[in-house]
C-alpha cells in the first residue's frame, strides 16, 4: 500500500492550479481548472509523480465546492483519473456531480456519477450515441468528504462510494483496453474547487 501525502510536491499539475490547503484541521490538495479550454471531459487534471499503476484499489477522500464565479451548469465535479500518462494525452477517469445529488430532478439525479475515457470517451459521445452503462445515480452533495475506492482490474472497473458495499458503477470494458497502464491522480472541471486527502494506492501487479 502506498500512501501520497497531501503536498503538491508529490504531484503534477495539467491544465490546473494545486495549491496545499488545510481543511478542518487535517491538509490536503486543492485543485482548480486552469487553462480555457472550452469542452468537457478534458485533461484538467493532477497526477502522481513517479508512479506505474496497472491493477489495484485507488481509495481517496474528496470533496467539492463551486466557485463564486462557477456557471449555471457546473455541477462540482470531482474524481480521479488513472492509468494516466504522464503527459495527460491519455488516462480514464470517473468523477461524480455533487449538485446532482441535491437536486429534485430525475434525469440530473441519473447522471450522478460518470466514467469517461480521454480522449474522445466523453459523457457527451455516450449520450449523443446512445451509449448506456457508464454513469449512474448517486447520493453525495457538495461540501462534504466522500471516500472514493476504485477496483481496477484488466478491464474491469469497480467504483464505491462511501461505506457503501455494492458498486456504484462498474464498467466492465475500459475504453484504453487491459493493457495499459500509467500514473494515478485527480479530476476537477469548470466551476469547481476540488480538495483531495488520504490518497492510497494499492498495486495487485
Amino acid at each position: 500500500m502506498k500512501r501520497i501525502p497531501a503536498q503538491t510536491a508529490w504531484f503534477n499539475a495539467i491544465h490546473t492550479d494545486i495549491r496545499d490547503a488545510v481543511i478542518e484541521n487535517e491538509p490536503a490538495i486543492r485543485v482548480v481548472k486552469k487553462d480555457k479550454l472550452m469542452q468537457f471531459d478534458e485533461n484538467t487534471i493532477v497526477t502522481v509523480r513517479d508512479l506505474d499503476f496497472h491493477n489495484g484499489t485507488i481509495t481517496v477522500k474528496m470533496l467539492s465546492r463551486l466557485l463564486p464565479d462557477a456557471p449555471d451548469f457546473a455541477r462540482g465535479f470531482i474524481g480521479i483519473v488513472f492509468r494516466a500518462k504522464e503527459d495527460g494525452s491519455e488516462f480514464e477517469s470517473f468523477y461524480i456531480r455533487p449538485t446532482n445529488a441535491m437536486t429534485d430532478d430525475p434525469v440530473r439525479r441519473s447522471h450522478g456519477c460518470q466514467y469517461f475515457s480521454y480522449p474522445g470517451y466523453t459523457f457527451a459521445y455516450f449520450r449523443e450515441f446512445g451509449i448506456s452503462g457508464f454513469e449512474a445515480p448517486m447520493r453525495y452533495g457538495l461540501d462534504e468528504w466522500v471516500t472514493l475506492r476504485a477496483v481496477i482490474q484488466d478491464e474491469r472497473a469497480s467504483f464505491y462510494l462511501g461505506d457503501e458495499t455494492e458498486p456504484v458503477l462498474i464498467v466492465e470494458h475500459l475504453k484504453h483496453g487491459g493493457a495499459a497502464r500509467g500514473t494515478v491522480g485527480f479530476f476537477s472541471e469548470i466551476g469547481t474547487e476540488a480538495f483531495f486527502k488520504d490518497l492510497e494506492i494499492e498495486c495487485t501487479d
